[in-house]
């Protein structure tokens, strides 16, 4: 099992979030819960996570503060950053120790639970419930395989519902219908938010032109790109490049 830390000064939050995810199906157990930085980096050295779920702005030790000191320190956990909008430079900064992923508050406990899947995907193979897989195998394996398709070719301008259904071989209506069962969003919708992610991370870390991020994950109309940006994030693509 992957050992999870999580830190947030609010305990609803930390709650909502214990309770939000089931951890087990994602092969995780959260062994610890702290409510600031401090408290986190103790917990961290001694409970060794292998994946570290953080606020950012927290009393005595911000988030990024506490992740900085354990990169020092040695430590490869993988890192889900929590952050707000009035946040974002701090959010900047997370990408700078290596955060994996962040989250802007609020968020969906689904997509907190997508963000933890795919932290897992680089450390092993998701398990799945031996009854699930018997049940559904189809079902699951489209879900995965049309997710697996949009992260290798969100960046295609002709990308669509209509061109992943028909490289699995299933109905659109079909796909549509069970990803949207499966993980809450429209396939239309998860793509737009694998493209948004992608250009986040390219503005923040490469610190690209904001037509250059635009064109690289798959959007022609950079003014449209910019609209889609901003409803998703809060902030305007020149705002974080």
């Amino acid at each position: 099992m992957i050992r999870v830390l999580m830190v947030d000064d609010e305990p609803l939050v930390r709650r909502g979030i214990v309770a939000g995810v089931d951890w087990a199906a994602l092969g995780c157990e959260v062994v610890g819960e702290a409510q600031s930085g401090e408290e986190g980096l103790a917990l961290a050295r001694k409970l060794k996570p292998e994946l570290i779920i953080t606020d950012i702005r927290m009393p005595k030790m911000d988030g990024i503060t506490m992740m900085n000191l354990l990169r020092e320190e040695g430590c490869a956990a993988h890192c889900i950053v929590l952050t707000a909008h009035s946040d974002f430079e701090y959010a900047r900064g997370a990408l700078l120790f290596g955060a994996d992923d962040y989250l802007l508050k609020p968020f969906r406990d689904q997509e907190l639970t997508h963000a933890v899947a795919r932290v897992c995907r680089k450390m092993q193979p998701l398990p799945a419930a031996p009854a699930q897989q018997e049940k559904e195998p189809e079902v699951s394996g489209y879900v995965r395989q049309a997710m697996d398709y949009i992260a290798a070719h969100y960046a295609d301008e002709d990308i669509s519902i209509a061109v992943i259904a028909e490289h699995l071989r299933v109905s659109e209506g079909h796909l549509s219908h069970v990803f949207k069962k499966q993980t809450g969003m429209t396939v239309t919708n998860y793509l737009t938010k694998t493209r948004i992610d992608a250009a986040m991370r390219m503005l923040t870390r490469d610190h690209v032109k904001v037509y250059e991020a635009a064109a690289a994950v798959g959007y022609k109309d950079v003014t449209y790109f910019s609209a889609t940006f901003k409803k998703l994030t809060g902030l305007s693509p020149s705002e974080v490049g």
